[in-house]
C-alpha cells in the first residue's frame, strides 16, 4: 500500500498560478488548487505510482516469485495498478493508495529476497527523479522552458519532487510501507524481531494517527521533513 501525500509535493511551487507556501497539509487548500494543477499532479502520480509497482512486481520476478506476473502486475499499464477508493481519496483527503503488489515468500530463490522486492519500488521513484534532474538540467541549458504555452521546466520539477517524496515516504518503517520490509535488514536479530513484532501489532495505527494528526492539527506535520529533504536532493543535483 502506496500512502501519497499529494500537497507536500507542491511546497513554495509555482505552476500556471502562483500557490501559497503550504508547509503542512490541510484539506481545504486541495480543493484551491486550479483545475491545471490537479491535472498535473495527477498525471505525475499516476506515472511515479505505476513504476514503483511495476518495480515491485518485476523484481519479485527476478527473486524467483511469480504471483504478480501471473496477476497481471507485471505491466506499466496504470490501470492494474490503480485502486478505485484509493485513487479517489487522493483528490478527497489528498492521499491513497494502490494496489499492493501480491507475493508469495514460498517461491524466492534468493536470499533476503523480501527486502529487495520492497526496496524496489522506492528505488524506482528515485531513479525516476535523479532521470527527471538531468533531463530538466539539458532543458533548461539549451533554454527550452516551454513547449506549446507549457511550463515544462515546473512540470519537470514536480515530477522530481514527488518522486523523491515517494522514495523518503514509502522507507518510513510502519505498518505496511515498503521501510518496514527494509529497516529490519540492518537490525540486529534481536531487535530486528522486537520490530516486526510491534510494527505487526502498532506499525498501522502509528501510521494512522500520524496522518491524522498531520491532517488536523495547525500547524504540525510529522512528514515535513519528507518535502524538505526532497527539495535539497534536487537542489544538490540541479
Amino acid at each position: 500500500m502506496i500512502f501519497i501525500f499529494l500537497i507536500q509535493s507542491i511546497v513554495k511551487f509555482q505552476i500556471f498560478y502562483p500557490l501559497p507556501y503550504i508547509s503542512t497539509y490541510k484539506l481545504p487548500v486541495l480543493f484551491n488548487l486550479p483545475p491545471q494543477v490537479l491535472i498535473i499532479l495527477a498525471f505525475c502520480l499516476i506515472f511515479a505510482l505505476t513504476f514503483h509497482e511495476f518495480g515491485h512486481a518485476y523484481v519479485a520476478h527476478l527473486c524467483g516469485d511469480d504471483t504478480a506476473k501471473k496477476d497481471g502486475r507485471m505491466t506499466l499499464n496504470p490501470i492494474v495498478h490503480l485502486d478505485m477508493f484509493g485513487s479517489l481519496m487522493l483528490f478527497l483527503v489528498g492521499f491513497g493508495y494502490a494496489r499492493p503488489v501480491p507475493v508469495n515468500p514460498r517461491h524466492f530463490r534468493i536470499r533476503n529476497a523480501d527486502f529487495y522486492i520492497a526496496f524496489a519500488g522506492p528505488l524506482m521513484n528515485l531513479l525516476l527523479g535523479i532521470g527527471a534532474s538531468f533531463l530538466f538540467r539539458l532543458l533548461a541549458w539549451n533554454n527550452f522552458t516551454q513547449l506549446a504555452g507549457v511550463p515544462l521546466l515546473e512540470i519537470i520539477y514536480l515530477f522530481i519532487l514527488i518522486n523523491f517524496n515517494l522514495f523518503l515516504f514509502n522507507l518510513i518503517p510502519l505498518g505496511p510501507l515498503d521501510g518496514h520490509s527494509v529497516l529490519p535488514h540492518f537490525l540486529p536479530r534481536d531487535l530486528k524481531r522486537r520490530f516486526q513484532n510491534w510494527n505487526y501489532r502498532f506499525g498501522s495505527h502509528t501510521l494512522i494517527i500520524l496522518v491524522l494528526l498531520s491532517i488536523f492539527l495547525p500547524k504540525f506535520s510529522a512528514f515535513s521533513w519528507i518535502s524538505n529533504l526532497s527539495k535539497r536532493m534536487i537542489s544538490g543535483l540541479l
